[in-house]
């Protein structure tokens, strides 16, 4: 009897979407980059949060640091200004003699940054392959082929596409070059009320929830006046008639952490916790949405339970950084705040941006080294602005 050996010639090779997984790839269409240039201090380094300190006290006032709500508790001590995606782009903007704009978020936070400050300031991305799942949902290529497939079924002149900020700056680009604005969660009902006076469908990328939550439950639209494009089927899976019949043309997208919550979640909670507040952002699901007590955007969340009374009891549905901070501020007043879901869930691409990598982009600043700089082409950027200034100038 023999003993099998070993294969010697099976080279395994790392698959170009490994690689990017990894972060150890480029993909110039993709949220998500490559690994850092230098050498990263190490995590268990105990001088981190000294290291932090002194390279922004040496920069001044040329470093501007935000920091995203989702954010480590070791990232965010050191924001200048904290907030969702598009107030810390506005906050960036504001601040036009910064130099640098350290924006600790995710990719697609950084482009719409880039696009609203001044071309002598320079947006870094402390780790390049912090990206959003989301945003990789729908690429450029994906969109122009969607917009011939409505242009073939006769309905493209009637469409006005409407973008969650939660975009690559080439989907915001798109948006405005074809009529259409940019939303956030906090104003998505007046981006879709504002697109159908000047059409009769919308298409609604990339996140299929919140366009599906906005329709039917702000709007009074039904489920069968929503129809989901897939991109990954012959004409997004639809038929021409399907196309036609509807009033939501929502992209097959979604929200990796807010499309973890469950109905199950729901009612877990409300035997776990008699009187609880269920409170959930609206990119969850519909059936999540339609058994909360109360929905609305990161902020929205933040000031309910500023006003909420001493007491009161919450289970937040929203990334768990977040959760646990407010849990945290709020123990004082003897608000109970607790994490929908029993399953941790962080923002994995989100968690991307930690100390050592803050720590590596601001030293290398304060040496002079530019590093991990985010820039969008001048075409992109001026079709994107025009996206973001309708939505500016929005009732």
């Amino acid at each position: 009897m023999t003993t099998a050996q070993p294969r010697q010639d099976l080279a395994v090779q790392p698959t170009p979407l490994a690689l990017l997984l990894l972060g150890r790839e480029a993909d110039p269409r993709s949220e998500r980059g490559v690994e850092c240039p230098g050498d990263l201090p190490a995590a268990s380094d105990p001088d981190l949060v000294e290291r932090a300190r002194a390279a922004k006290e040496k920069l001044g006032d040329k470093v501007f640091v935000l920091g995203h709500h989702y954010q480590r508790d070791e990232v965010i001590q050191f924001a200048d200004v904290t907030g969702d995606s598009f107030k810390l782009a506005r906050d960036a903007a504001a601040r036009p003699d910064a130099e640098y704009i350290v924006f600790c978020g995710v990719h697609f936070m950084a482009e719409s940054a880039d696009i609203l400050t001044g071309d002598d300031q320079k947006v870094v991305l402390p780790d390049l392959a912090a990206g959003c799942s989301m945003a990789d949902m729908a690429t450029a290529e994906q969109v122009a082929e969607c917009w011939d497939v409505l242009t073939e079924a006769g309905i493209a002149e009637r469409v006005v596409p409407v973008s969650y900020m939660n975009s690559s700056a080439d989907i915001k680009a798109f948006t405005g070059k074809h009529g259409g604005t940019i939303c956030t969660s906090s104003n998505a009902e007046r981006a879709l009320n504002w697109a159908f006076e000047q059409g009769d469908k919308v298409l609604f990328l990339p996140d299929q929830h919140l366009g599906r939550n906005t329709a039917v439950r702000d709007l009074g639209m039904s489920l069968e006046d929503c129809v989901l494009y897939n991109p990954h089927k012959p004409n997004g899976g639809l038929t021409e008639q399907e196309l036609r019949d509807a009033k939501m043309i929502l992209w097959r997208g979604h929200c990796s952490v807010h499309g973890r919550f469950s109905l199950d979640s729901v009612r877990d909670v409300r035997e776990r916790i008699p009187g609880v507040n269920v409170l959930v952002h609206p990119e969850c699901k519909h059936e999540v949405v339609a058994a909360a007590d109360y929905v609305g955007s990161t902020e929205y969340i933040i000031k309910a339970l500023e006003a909420a009374p001493a007491g009161s009891k919450w289970a937040i549905g929203t990334e768990l950084n977040l959760v646990q901070r407010l849990a945290n501020r709020f123990a004082a007043e003897d608000k109970e705040i607790v994490f929908l879901d029993r399953t941790v869930c962080f923002c994995s691409t989100m968690n991307r941006i930690d100390l050592p990598h803050l720590v590596w982009a601001l030293e290398s600043l304060a040496e002079g080294n530019e590093v991990n700089r985010i820039q969008v082409d001048k075409e992109t950027a001026d079709f994107a602005q025009l996206a973001l200034e309708r939505m500016l100038a929005l009732p």
